[in-house]
């Protein structure tokens, strides 16, 4: 896993994410591992936080995970993912950083869907 590129990690991460098994993806991070919600504030230091924040996470089942896109460079990766749990379906952004071969940081973005306006409905097809 060490020669892998940052493409490769990130779509491993998403793999694993969609067993639900939060143990086997704190594998995957990097022992000074953070995640940043930047839109509520929060921090999430370590893997045993990242862990146990995916466990408790109130679901209504099991999280399934589709990457709809993903970009890629030699040390960074951006991914869009559909996120639900059954009851709720969501989107996030994911920017990850890469240190020894493992995730080190994670920014992550979760925009709250919204009604497009009705002035400006002649000017756009629908994004199903």
């Amino acid at each position: 896993m060490n020669d892998w590129t940052p493409r490769q990690r990130s779509e491993h991460f998403w793999q694993t994410m969609n067993t639900n098994d939060w143990p086997a993806v704190g594998a995957l991070l990097h022992d000074d591992y953070l995640l940043v919600y930047p839109q509520s504030g929060e921090r999430f230091r370590g893997r045993e936080n990242f862990i146990a924040l995916n466990a408790q996470y109130p679901a209504a089942g099991a999280w399934r995970f589709t990457v709809h896109h993903l970009i890629a460079d030699e040390t960074e990766a951006v991914t869009e993912v559909g996120v639900t749990d059954g009851a709720r379906t969501d989107r996030v952004i994911s920017f990850f950083e890469f240190r020894d071969g493992r995730i080190w940081r994670m920014t992550e973005f979760w925009p709250d869907p919204f009604e497009a306006a009705a002035w400006r409905a002649h000017l756009v097809e629908p994004n199903n």
